[in-house]
C-alpha cells in the first residue's frame, strides 16, 4: 500500500492543483455559484478515488512483489497479475535470472577448475620438498640449517593451502571421533620441534586431566598447530617459553596456549580472525599470511568448538579452544 500511495501521490496532487485552478479561473471570470462548481470537483474527487481503487485492486499483488524482499533467487517465478506492467515486469525477472544462472554456472565451473588444480598441485609439491629435505640433511650446517627452515615454512604454507580447499567441502571431509587431547598435544609439538629449537623458544606441557574429546582428529591437529606456531614465531627473541595447557573446568574441555611475546594491539583484537588480516605485528613477519587463525576459527565453528583470544600488547596472548562434549581417559 505504500508503495501504491507514494506512485500516485503526485497524480493526486496535480489533480487537486486542477480542481483549484478551475474554481480560481470561473471566480475570476465573475462566476459566484459555487454549488454546480463543488459538484463538479466532487463527481472529480469521486472519479478519481474509483480509478485509484481499481489500480490498487488489480495490480495489488503487483505492488506487494516489488515492496516483499525475495528471499530465494527463484522467487522471480511467482506469478504476479495479468496487467501489462506486471507480465512485462515478471518477463524481465525470468530473463535476467537465467543470465544470472548462466554466469554462476560459468563462475562455478571456473572456481572448481581452480580449485581442482590447486588441490592437486599441493599434492604434487610435496614430493620434491621432502627429496629436497633429505638432501639437505646431508649438508654441513649453517648452510643446510637455513635451507631446512624455508622447507618448513613452503611446507606450512601448502598445508594452510590444501585445508583452505578442504574447508570448501568440510561437510564431506571431517570425521568425528574420540580424541586424547595430550596425545594429540605431543604430537603436534613433536611436528614442529625443529621450529621450537631454531626459534630458541621451547614448549611447557600442562596436562591437568586426562581428557578425551569428540572432534575430528585431522582439523584440531591442524587448529592446535596454527596456534603453537603463532605462539612460537610471536615469542621468538622475546621470552623462551610457551605454556601448553589442557583439562576440564566445568562442564568444558580446553587446550590452552600462553606466550609471552610481543601479544597483539587492543586494536587488532576484533580483526584476527578474519581472512588474510596480519594487523601491525603481520607487517613485520613475512611468514604471516593471515590465513591461520581464520581457518582454526572456521573449522572450530563447524565442529561446534568455540575460539577465545585474549592478548595485551607487548605483553602476552592467551588462545584457548573450548569444547562442551569430553569424557576422562579413564572413562
Amino acid at each position: 500500500m505504500r508503495l501504491f500511495l507514494r506512485e500516485h501521490a503526485l497524480l493526486v496532487v496535480v489533480q487537486c492543483l486542477q480542481f483549484v485552478l478551475i474554481l480560481s479561473i470561473y471566480w475570476m471570470d465573475g462566476y459566484r455559484n459555487l454549488r454546480p462548481a463543488l459538484y463538479s470537483i466532487f463527481l472529480g474527487i469521486f472519479l478519481l478515488s474509483c480509478y485509484l481503487i481499481y489500480h490498487y485492486i488489480s495490480r495489488r499483488r503487483y505492488y506487494q512483489r516489488l515492496s516483499e524482499p525475495m528471499l530465494k533467487l527463484d522467487a522471480s517465478f511467482r506469478t504476479m497479475d495479468t496487467a501489462p506492467i506486471s507480465e512485462a515486469l515478471e518477463l524481465l525477472l525470468h530473463t535476467q535470472y537465467k543470465h544470472y544462472q548462466t554466469q554462476l554456472n560459468h563462475a562455478q565451473a571456473q572456481q572448481s577448475q581452480h580449485l581442482t588444480f590447486m588441490d592437486q598441485w599441493v599434492h604434487q609439491m610435496k614430493t620434491p620438498l621432502s627429496v629436497i629435505e633429505l638432501t639437505v640433511q646431508q649438508m654441513d650446517e649453517p648452510e643446510g640449517a637455513s635451507i631446512r627452515a624455508e622447507l618448513e615454512q613452503m611446507r606450512s604454507n601448502l598445508n594452510t593451502v590444501l585445508y583452505m580447499a578442504r574447508l570448501r567441502s568440510f561437510e564431506q571431509d571431517f570425521h568425528v571421533r574420540s580424541v586424547t587431547l595430550a596425545k594429540l598435544v605431543n604430537e603436534v609439538l613433536h611436528d614442529n620441534k625443529r621450529l621450537f629449537i631454531r626459534s630458541h623458544v621451547y614448549p611447557e606441557v600442562r596436562t591437568l586431566q586426562d581428557i578425551r574429546v569428540d572432534t575430528d582428529e585431522k582439523w584440531l591437529f591442524f587448529m592446535i598447530s596454527q596456534i603453537v606456531i603463532n605462539a612460537v614465531k610471536y615469542s621468538a627473541g622475546k621470552h623462551d617459553k610457551v605454556l601448553i595447557t589442557s583439562g576440564a573446568k566445568g562442564k568444558q574441555a580446553y587446550i590452552e596456549v600462553r606466550d609471552q611475546g610481543v601479544g597483539i594491539p587492543a586494536a587488532d583484537l576484533k580483526r584476527v580472525f578474519s581472512p588474510f588480516f596480519t594487523g601491525a605485528n603481520g607487517r613485520g613477519f613475512r611468514e604471516s599470511t593471515g590465513m591461520g587463525l581464520y581457518l582454526t576459527k572456521e573449522a572450530a565453528d563447524r565442529l561446534d568448538h568455540r575460539i577465545e583470544l585474549e592478548s595485551i600488547e607487548g605483553e602476552r596472548t592467551t588462545v584457548r579452544i573450548l569444547f562442551s562434549s569430553f569424557h576422562h581417559e579413564s572413562a
